[in-house]
């Protein structure tokens, strides 16, 4: 029997298994599943084994070196297949439209959302949030216990001196009093960096006055109502207001943003987005996709667009590390937060921490090219002991191994030699990668 939370129902990491239960948008079925996705394709053209591809869509965006995703569809599959983009008001899972829903109906929508789901019933930045609140009040009650455990042993110490003057016998015992009943008022609430949240009035919903003058043909503005939790007087959620509420709708505002290794291998290893050029309104073919993603990465310094084909362009080395460890399994992500380009997880971020740490070491194959190049690549020079002292220091503390993974950028003459229109799967199959492990030796625990 599954473990089961406090409502009956099946626990949160159950629940999560089942909706992140496919590593990647596409998958394969059979003609006997009953099921299958809408867009499907004979990929096997003998047998009856096809492969489900939702076909997703995003629009480049080349001064953030990005693709974004706006459709919903879209982006729950990218997110929940395979773990791909973030949100962009979001720490990582894009959440900012359910924290506003939230936020708007108060303790009503988390009871209903708990019920409905059966899950946690809070976003991560809301459990951060939360933590915070917590850690900040403990902080405040530890100092105000310590002030008045001082102030208590400063008259006990008064006290015992002046006593024998005055005849009496000193206090023996010092009691240092508690915190815990002591009432605090309310703090603050620190104020939301998140945008405004717009409420629009459905169309189904307006009548009167309201629909007159929109069928004449003047927009009608966003409402901005103040947002304050639907409560009765014993606490309870008000389900008659939360009802009336939901004749308005907030307007989603956050999309989700592909850094463009994740966009060419959706693309291309996997087929399954199609990216929208702003410019032409019209989408990218394979090729054209991969020179958007090397001009993008061109330095703002040089007007010679000719110089973005080269093997040390950055997008290369980046989508070589991303392809090399997605075809591994591996879940990867940012790790900037880690001092490192990149961290591993096994399944996702919802399930586990990333046990692994990658630092990007670019090496060449000519050294000339290196003089002639450029773009600035982070480690192409040797190391300097005191940086890589701290990094390996750092994720050890956060229980992640650091692994160095060089890869080998091949010579432009080589490169030149082997595609003449620069070709992305003869350039790709150029590099080489190789991982070092690097762990700090601690004495006391590596003794055996």
């Amino acid at each position: 029997m599954p473990p089961k939370n406090s409502r009956g129902g099946k626990s949160t990491k159950h629940v999560a298994a089942g909706v992140y239960s496919r590593v990647l948008p596409i998958y394969p079925f059979t003609v006997d599943d009953t099921t299958p996705e809408p867009h499907a394709f004979d990929h096997h053209k003998a047998g009856r084994a096809l492969l489900s591809n939702p076909q997703c869509t995003g629009v480049i965006d080349m001064p953030s070196k990005s693709v974004w995703v706006v459709n919903a569809r879209d982006v729950a599959i990218l997110w929940q297949r395979g773990f791909f983009g973030k949100g962009n008001l979001s720490r990582s899972e894009p959440t900012w439209l359910t924290r506003q829903t939230n936020e708007l109906k108060g303790s009503a929508a988390r009871i209903i959302r708990k019920s409905l789901f059966d899950a946690a019933g809070s976003t991560a930045e809301e459990a951060r949030a939360k933590r915070r609140v917590e850690r900040e009040k403990f902080k405040t009650e530890r100092k105000e216990a310590m002030a008045a455990a001082h102030a208590e042993a400063e008259a006990q110490f008064l006290v015992s001196k002046i006593a024998p003057e005055l005849g009496e016998k000193p206090a023996t015992s010092i009691v240092i009093p508690s915190n815990k009943n002591k009432t605090k008022p309310p703090s603050s609430p620190r104020p939301s960096s998140t945008p405004t949240t717009k409420l629009v009035p459905r169309p189904e919903d307006s009548s009167g006055p309201s629909s007159d003058v929109a069928s004449a043909g003047q927009p009608s503005e966003p409402l901005s109502i103040p947002i304050e939790p639907i409560l009765g007087s014993s606490g309870e959620p008000k389900l008659e207001e939360l009802n009336e509420s939901e004749n308005f709708e907030i307007q989603e505002m956050e999309h989700l943003q592909l850094t463009l290794p994740e966009a060419f291998f959706l693309a291309w290893a996997l087929g399954c987005l199609r990216v929208l050029d702003p410019a032409t309104n019209a989408y990218l073919s394979t090729p054209e996709l991969f020179a958007k993603c090397l001009e993008a990465h061109l330095p703002f310094c040089i007007s010679t667009p000719e110089l973005y084909r080269r093997p040390d362009n950055p997008f290369l080395i980046h989508y070589v590390i991303f392809h090399h460890f997605r075809s591994l399994g591996w879940v990867i992500r940012g790790g900037i937060k880690f001092c490192a380009d990149y961290l591993l997880y096994k399944k996702g971020p919802v399930f586990h921490h990333a046990e692994f740490s990658l630092v990007v070491c670019p090496v060449y194959e000519d050294p000339k090219d290196h003089e002639s190049s450029p773009f600035d690549l982070s480690n192409a020079k040797p190391m300097d002991w005191a940086w890589f002292s701290t990094v390996n220091r750092v994720n050890s503390q956060v229980k992640k191994t650091l692994v160095l993974v060089y890869v080998t950028i091949p010579s432009i003459d080589r490169m030149a030699a082997a595609s003449v229109s620069f070709d992305h799967s003869t350039c790709l199959s150029l590099y080489s990668v190789r991982e070092v492990v690097a762990r700090r030796f601690i004495p006391a625990r590596m003794r055996d």
